[in-house]
């Protein structure tokens, strides 16, 4: 190898570098462990059913969302999971917050609303209420604007419930209103929308970003890649599916702390490892855990009743769609940034400028001296002083930790 070249992305400052971004994974991971918050806050679901004029509501929010739109303090702190007693206690602020921004209007005239119930339900909160409509009024409609007074971009998902049939809308602060009569949502739509889900979903989730970065740092090949994006796939879709149906449901507050611990861990390897080829088996492991997580936000959505399987893989394409995006402006861009660094770090500068490529050499020979096993320094591959008047480059070699291999240097 010729002075003052190393081999690709093995130089100090590739590796430091790509270390601080291992790093970085650590600390978005231990953000989403306190925060919990990654997977869409402001998202709000409710289904209604229409018995002729009486309209039920059952509308699912995030505990923690009624925290920053009502004042109240009904969650715990690191899971964020419901506590039922502190619920109990401030359901009557929960549901006054709700009678303030849901209602049911029957022409012009608002129906009377009755008494409603606030339940936990892991990290959500079940409001039930139901609204008695006038006989001489028009048209039903329904009105959400549920947190739009902390979130502007807030959607609240509504699944209307009629004699009919079942049809399902996504109501905004654009679109706050819908009839509660009418055709119900086509196939292609209601594929459309959990697609759209799907994507939000992994673009919104920080902890799923951070894993993906975390687990193709050094990634130099797109085969190992593939593979690794492929088992990830592959496990998180059985999770989902099988979470999503009910079929095997986890709580929250296991699910974001394994999240954030399988980040936790692949950054940490970072630092020991950069065998991407085998990563592939890890990332199945850990992407089990993840489709659980897809899964949670699937249940802030709600699976309509009557197109529950095109809904799951409408949305989990959405998931595939966002993951695939990511990898592929990931990938390119750590290639970029680690050939970038190793031709900033490898560019020939005046030897005081260069300390920490000395380094190796100034303290060899004094390690060399305390083993007694003899040698000079013109032996041991470094510039003596007669050397570094001596216009041409001299190699010094030094290992970096953790590597079998050596990085050569050229001083001056």
């Amino acid at each position: 190898m010729r002075p003052g070249r190393a081999r690709l992305n093995s130089g100090p400052a590739a590796t430091a570098s790509r270390a601080w971004l291992a790093l970085a994974s650590v600390a978005v991971a231990a953000i989403a462990t306190w925060e919990a918050q990654a997977h869409n806050a402001g998202v709000s679901t409710s289904r209604i059913v229409v018995h002729g004029r009486t309209v039920e509501v059952e509308i699912n929010a995030l505990g923690r969302d009624y925290e920053k739109s009502a004042g109240v303090r009904i969650t715990e702190a690191g899971s964020g999971e419901v506590n039922r007693v502190a619920l109990a206690v401030m359901a009557p602020s929960v549901l006054t917050y709700i009678g303030d921004h849901v209602a049911v209007f029957a022409g012009r005239q608002q129906c009377a609303p009755r008494p409603g119930t606030a339940l936990p339900a892991d990290t959500h909160v079940l409001v039930t209420v139901a609204w008695t409509c006038p006989l001489d009024g028009g048209e039903l409609r329904y009105r959400a604007t549920l947190f739009h007074d902390v979130d502007p971009t807030a959607r609240h998902l509504a699944i209307i419930a009629t004699e009919s049939g079942e049809r399902e809308l996504a109501l905004d602060s654009r679109a706050p209103e819908v009839a509660l009569s009418g055709a119900g949502s086509s196939a292609l739509q209601v594929v459309g929308r959990f697609v759209q889900a799907g994507i939000e979903h992994i673009f919104l989730g920080y902890d799923h970003i951070a894993f993906l970065a975390a687990i193709v740092l050094w990634a130099q090949r797109l085969w190992p890649v593939i593979k690794i994006v492929t088992a990830f796939t592959i496990a998180h879709s059985i999770t989902l599916s099988l979470a999503a149906l009910q079929i095997v449901v986890f709580p929250s507050a296991i699910v974001e702390p394994a999240i954030a611990a399988t980040i936790i861990f692949v950054a940490v390897e970072n630092f020991f490892s950069r065998n991407v080829d085998g990563r592939w088996r890890v990332t199945f492991v850990f992407g089990l855990i993840h489709g659980f997580g897809f899964a949670s936000a699937l249940q802030e959505i709600g699976l309509p009743a009557n197109a529950a399987v095109p809904a799951l893989a409408a949305f989990n394409i959405g998931v595939e769609i966002g993951q695939v995006v990511i990898v592929a402006l990931i990938f390119p861009l750590l290639l970029w940034f680690g050939r970038a660094l190793l031709a900033h770090g490898t560019h020939r500068a005046p030897l005081k400028h260069r300390p920490v490529a000395l380094a190796p050499c100034a303290i060899r020979p004094w390690s060399t001296a305390l083993s007694r096993t003899g040698g000079d320094r013109s032996r041991q591959g470094c510039p003596t002083a007669s050397d570094q008047r001596r216009p041409e480059a001299s190699p010094c070699t030094t290992l970096l930790p953790g590597r079998d291999h050596a990085v050569e240097m050229g001083l001056q």
